[in-house]
């Protein structure tokens, strides 16, 4: 094996344990019941708050960034902040595997918002990856397949929307700003939005409650910085794809812990979806080649 396989193998680890994380902090989340999905978001992010603050302390890194780049990083604030309120909502109303798998949605609304704003080419595959992607979108929201309201799939999806357009912004910052400053930038911006709705009808939770919003913060912190870290040694084209490892954990985890079963259009939609984000990240990897 030579060093670069190396490298893509630990980047490919690290991504896998990013997924892992990411679906405990979603199991910890359907956990701990009947609290309002913003207090569980201000909890999430509170607890990233303070550790990207103590490490750009501890660095001795700037807080605020560039000037010229405070607005892109509001913008990617107050997006990444919808798509986190969306995304636990879809959590309490949905069997666990649906609504990471709606979440997982983003990359293919990246490719959508790169198109409009930085005005990056949309090439044939990726229209075809697109088609495929929303198709299978449409089986794990099943519009008219059931008797139940589809509302909670369709914010699910909006989770989505919103996390690729923060995607888009982070794209656009680039090598600009310090990736940590941007976390810092995310998680205060998340934390002064849920405050207020937070102390309009404020729910204490019990012991047990603050112990499992405790340990989502913790574990979608740690996701978070295993996440950036495999994109340190890897394009991302090549290893993103491994995110959709947490759909297999979420199913595990639903099914072990809240007896949810997927049903077929779901596994379906599961499978199109995954097909999806596999033709673009192989692509990728031809393309660099």
């Amino acid at each position: 094996m030579n060093y670069q396989e190396s490298l893509r193998g630990r980047s490919i680890l690290l991504m896998i344990s990013s997924a892992l994380f990411f679906s405990v902090m979603s199991a910890f989340v359907k956990m701990a019941g009947d609290l309002p999905s913003i207090e569980k978001a201000l909890f999430r992010n509170l607890i990233s708050l303070i550790i990207a603050f103590t490490i750009l302390k501890v660095r001795k890194q700037p807080l605020w960034g560039q000037k010229e780049n405070r607005k892109i990083l509001l913008l990617r604030a107050l997006t990444g902040s919808l798509g986190i309120l969306f995304y636990f909502y879809s959590i309490d109303h949905l069997i666990l595997a649906d609504s990471s798998m709606l979440n997982k949605m983003s990359p293919f609304f990246v490719i959508l918002f790169a198109r409009i704003i930085l005005k990056n080419p949309i090439k044939p595959f990726q229209i075809f990856s697109l088609i495929l992607a929303v198709a299978g979108s449409f089986l794990i929201i099943k519009p008219g397949f059931q008797y139940s309201t589809p509302l909670p799939a369709l914010i699910g999806l909006s989770s989505a929307v919103f996390a690729g357009l923060a995607y888009t912004m982070v794209s656009y910052l680039g090598g600009k700003e310090n990736a940590f400053t941007i976390v810092f930038y995310f998680s205060l911006i998340s934390t002064i939005v849920c405050l207020p709705f937070v102390f309009i009808n404020p729910v204490l939770p019990s012991l047990p409650q603050f112990l499992l919003l405790l340990g989502a913060g913790i574990t979608a912190a740690g996701g978070q910085f295993l996440l950036t870290a495999a994109y340190k040694y890897a394009p991302a084209g090549e290893v993103s794809v491994y995110q959709y490892s947490q759909i297999v954990f979420a199913s595990l985890l639903g099914i072990l812990f809240f007896t949810e079963i997927p049903d077929l259009f779901s596994l379906g939609g599961y499978i199109l979806i995954f097909a999806a984000g596999n033709m673009i990240s192989r692509k990728g990897i031809k393309s660099r080649k």
